[in-house]
């Protein structure tokens, strides 16, 4: 039986996260993953909402949380991604599930957003080997 993926992406720097979606989907499906849900949000704290929704859903047995958050002239990416990946990583323990970071920064440029567009190829296959090692 296929491993079932939800991908969680945010919209934010979306010239890079939808290329990231699509290395993803198909990493996913080179390694026999069928991504079966996809829930958009505006920006990458806005991802653990959309994850507690879709493991609740109990539709997948993994997510995979996309996003790429870039420095700013303030702190703000840090406590950005601080938190969400916080609350990601307790909603993965809360259900049971694996729910990765494909979400690169903070303190990136633009440039080095585009250059990790690889990590969503990294996430999809995490979220594969834990589903394997842990069922």
């Amino acid at each position: 039986m296929a491993i079932k993926l939800g991908f969680v992406v945010a919209e934010f720097n979306r010239d890079i996260t939808y290329l990231m979606e699509i290395e993803g989907r198909e990493h996913a499906k080179f390694l026999g993953a069928e991504v079966t849900e996809t829930l958009y949000v505006p920006g990458t704290f806005d991802v653990p909402m959309a994850v507690k929704k879709m493991l609740s859903g109990k539709k997948v047995d993994a997510v995979v949380t996309l996003g790429a958050v870039i420095e700013g002239a303030t702190g703000h990416d840090e406590i950005v991604i601080q938190h969400a990946a916080r609350k990601i990583m307790d909603l993965g323990l809360e259900f049971g599930k694996p729910v990765v970071l494909g979400i690169s920064g903070p303190g990136m440029t633009r440039l080095e957003a585009q250059e990790r567009i690889d990590y969503a190829k990294r996430a999809v296959e995490s979220a594969v080997k834990l589903v394997q090692r842990l069922r």
